[in-house]
């Protein structure tokens, strides 16, 4: 696969996991009934299985990490599966800030995805005789949420039938494996029908754009310049958590420092910008919350 055809695939799995095609690093969750417990981070690791405490154990090892004194402390805790872990709102708090507005972390989380799941996903799917992109990207979900190891042992490695055939019916089992689980596992079937999707449009290059979940994977997107999600009208932009980011933002900021206002050029909506954005609204009178027409109106903003 080329590095197009690789990140399209890390971007099913975090769209799945997070609805972003780069994924949420600051996305912190917590499904009632769900044995992993708290998860954390741009394709949401466990708690429960430990690779909560590797993941948070290697940011916490590198040079420049602005969070690794707090985390360091919470490590035995990880380390135990401290199931209380899960209701810590401090805790979440901490782990949110880190994914948020710590880069030493996205790379953290990024090298120990692509350790962890990606490559040995890459390595299983051709040890099974599967070379297409999109049959790469089902099995990389597989390991990502978990039942490569049982569904691959039922299906067997591609065989005369040709590896379309087996992606089709792989899914089809896999999906049949998560319906039949208990709460929450049988509500996430939507990934199996997803990838459906791009099997009936005939994606197996994963050729862009493509749309899985509701999103649209673009090359933009897959390098950084990530798009609204939902239709053609400008969203309003407001401090939130985990912080909205994306190319409007972008064009907001720039906006901004092109009337005089110094802003960032990141892309991403946190406190300074908010606070940047208050400051010209209260110079030209504005009364709106967040971005919305008057102020995009006034910065000569589309929407």
């Amino acid at each position: 696969m080329n590095v197009i055809q690789n990140e399209a695939c890390r971007a099913i799995v975090n769209i799945f996991e997070t609805g972003r095609v780069r994924g949420d690093y600051g996305a912190v969750g917590v499904l009632p009934g769900d044995k992993g417990h708290l998860s954390y981070g741009r394709s949401q690791v466990c708690l429960g299985g430990g690779n909560l405490f590797k993941l948070l154990g290697l940011y916490c090892a590198k040079p420049g990490a602005l969070f690794a004194k707090d985390i360091e402390a919470l490590l035995p805790r990880f380390q135990s599966i401290d199931v209380t872990l899960d209701t810590d709102e401090r805790v979440k708090a901490l782990l949110r800030r880190a994914g948020q507005e710590d880069p030493v972390m996205r790379g953290a989380q990024d090298l120990f995805f692509n350790q962890h799941f990606f490559a040995p996903a890459c390595n299983d799917a051709a040890a099974f005789g599967l070379t297409l992109p999109l049959g790469n990207a089902v099995v990389y979900d597989s390991h990502v949420q978990g039942g490569w190891k049982i569904l691959s042992a039922r299906i067997g490695k591609v065989n005369a039938r040709g590896e379309k055939d087996w992606i089709g019916q792989y899914i089809q089992m896999r999906r049949e494996w998560l319906a039949a689980g208990k709460p929450p596992v049988p509500a996430t079937v939507f990934r199996m029908d997803s990838l459906a999707s791009l099997v009936e449009a005939g994606k197996w290059d994963l050729a862009l754009p493509f749309r899985v979940h509701g999103v649209t994977v673009t090359e933009e997107a897959l390098m950084g310049g990530e798009a609204p999600v939902a239709g053609d009208t400008a969203r309003s932009l407001r401090l939130t958590t985990p912080y909205l980011r994306g190319d409007d933002v972008k064009a907001l900021q720039q906006a901004l420092s092109a009337n005089g206002i110094a802003a960032p050029s990141d892309g991403v909506y946190g406190p300074y910008t908010d606070a940047l954005v208050k400051k010209w609204q209260a110079a030209k009178s504005i009364g709106e919350n967040g971005v919305g027409p008057l102020t995009r109106k006034s910065l000569n903003l589309p929407g």
